[in-house]
């Protein structure tokens, strides 16, 4: 019966320690700043999980078809996919970089005369597509200028060189794949981005 007794008043204490002292604490704490849960979701909204590029069906459907256009770029002196697209873009931006060049790939380049010309094509642009609609809500944060200023580049490095430019593109899949698989997820950087620059 002590032993009830001593419980109570123990019990008692502790919620008159807890309104007492806790809860002015709680109630006078600053709140976060407005707009610092958005760089989180943000962040979160701009990642795919690494299961996408494990595929190894689709991954092999992206090589083989850059590897076979290669043979047919005799342009060996400009790369559209590099990390020249990285300049002035910070970090946490790439992927919305990557995500932007991919739905240019796709739009001006595989989904035009390229899809009956070549095996895979459709079937490359629609995974990309797939990839690009889950980055849907994957936004950039800061200054725009640089993003829109190396996007214009490559769009005028693609059509300077004509027909050629979109071969390149073409020719180049494996690189985005991989480019695309190391800014959207967290994955271990490969090194093959720093060699292939």
């Amino acid at each position: 019966m002590a032993s009830l007794q001593t419980l109570t008043k123990s019990f008692s204490g502790w919620v008159i320690f807890c309104c007492c002292c806790c809860l002015p604490l709680l109630l006078t704490s600053p709140l976060p700043p407005k707009g610092a849960g958005v760089t989180s979701t943000t962040h979160h909204a701009c990642k795919l999980r690494k299961i996408n590029f494990q595929q190894p069906y689709i991954r092999n459907r992206t090589y083989t078809l850059a590897k076979m256009v290669q043979v047919s770029d005799q342009d060996t002196d400009n790369r559209l996919i590099g990390q020249q697209l990285y300049v002035n873009i910070k970090e946490n931006n790439r992927c919305y970089m990557m995500k932007r060049i991919v739905e240019i790939v796709v739009k001006d380049v595989l989904l035009t005369e390229a899809k009956d010309q070549y095996p895979y094509a459709e079937e490359v642009a629609q995974f990309l597509a797939s990839l690009t609609s889950e980055l849907s809500r994957c936004k950039f944060s800061g200054h725009r200028e640089h993003v829109e200023k190396n996007l214009e580049e490559m769009k005028s490095k693609m059509k300077q060189l004509g027909e050629n430019g979109k071969t390149k593109a073409i020719g180049e899949l494996d690189l985005l794949f991989d480019y695309m698989e190391n800014a959207c997820t967290d994955a271990p950087k490969k090194g093959g981005n720093k060699k292939k620059n």
